[in-house]
């Protein structure tokens, strides 16, 4: 997802996951099913006690020592129609699900409001096995997205620096998700994206698991642990591969803009929401 807006400008020695969340619990030097090999035939282990998490075990606005409300409603770069607020009508936790929600209501100069949660600054990840169980909102005109940005945009503005996009959904083509990278040499603006997708059908009566496992040698998507994407390092340069510093978790809907709303809005369709049941984290603790 091309958010524009929310870019904001450490290359590291360790080839593991850095989080600048504190962890509170004892993570486990376990670990657990190797990711796919990948072209050099390293295989890459990850632990298997999150060493970054939000359950959403509580009440009320989500956790602000893991999350920021990101403000605003000048269309985030895509022309999109909403106004992101920082309001619990937006983006509440109860009986263990965060539910992100976009109404049809004066918010602002914009006549939707949602909210978009960001990690930036509360958990910061170079590498690890990223995963999120989550029911998506129904309807033409949503456009709900987990995904990840570079937190120092170290080689420049998108996409220069990348863009990891773990789940992405339009509500007018029901259920097909979206898994994509975006970089300076591979994406849309210059027809060069690499995408895969695949049609679930309950993906907005159910709740399924989006996840990407991220190693120095490539980065895999996954929906409930059947692999549908692959992107390599080819081992040419940032251009191609900008993978290789901290990103962080965006979770959002949008409403309409250049894609989402490429054939029009719904208003009936609103309230809609888009349920999170957690957010997990896994170090990399390979190669074995």
């Amino acid at each position: 997802m091309i958010r524009l807006k929310a870019l904001s400008g450490g290359l590291t020695l360790l080839l593991v996951l850095q989080a600048t969340a504190c962890v509170s619990q004892q993570r486990t030097v376990a670990v657990g099913p190797p990711a796919a090999p990948s072209s050099s035939d390293t295989i890459w282990r990850f632990e298997t006690t999150p060493a970054w998490q939000d359950e959403f075990d509580y009440t009320g606005l989500p956790d602000p020592a893991k999350w920021n409300f990101e403000q605003g409603g000048d269309g985030w770069g895509n022309h999109e129609l909403q106004y992101y607020t920082d309001s619990i009508r937006n983006a509440q936790v109860d009986d263990g699900v965060l539910a992100i929600t976009a109404r049809k209501q004066q918010a602002g100069n914009n006549n939707y409001s949602s909210a978009r949660l960001s990690s930036k600054g509360k958990g910061d990840f170079r590498y690890g096995r990223f995963e999120v169980r989550a029911r998506l909102p129904a309807g033409r005109g949503t456009w709900p997205a987990i995904w990840m940005l570079p937190t120092d945009q170290v080689y420049g503005g998108w996409p220069a620096s990348g863009e990891i996009d773990i789940m992405e959904h339009v509500g007018y083509d029901p259920g097909r998700i979206h898994v994509t990278m975006h970089t300076g040499a591979y994406n849309h603006r210059i027809g060069t994206q690499k995408t895969a997708t695949r049609v679930i059908d309950d993906a907005t009566t159910r709740f399924h698991r989006y996840r990407v496992d991220w190693t120095p040698d490539a980065i895999r998507g996954y929906i409930d642990d059947q692999q549908l994407y692959e992107f390599v390092n080819e081992g040419t340069g940032p251009a191609a591969w900008p993978f290789d510093q901290r990103f962080h978790f965006l979770l959002n809907i949008a409403v309409g803009g250049d894609w989402g709303g490429k054939e029009g809005v719904d208003d009936g369709v609103f309230p809609a929401t888009l349920e999170i049941d957690y957010v997990r984290v896994y170090r990399l603790v390979g190669p074995t």
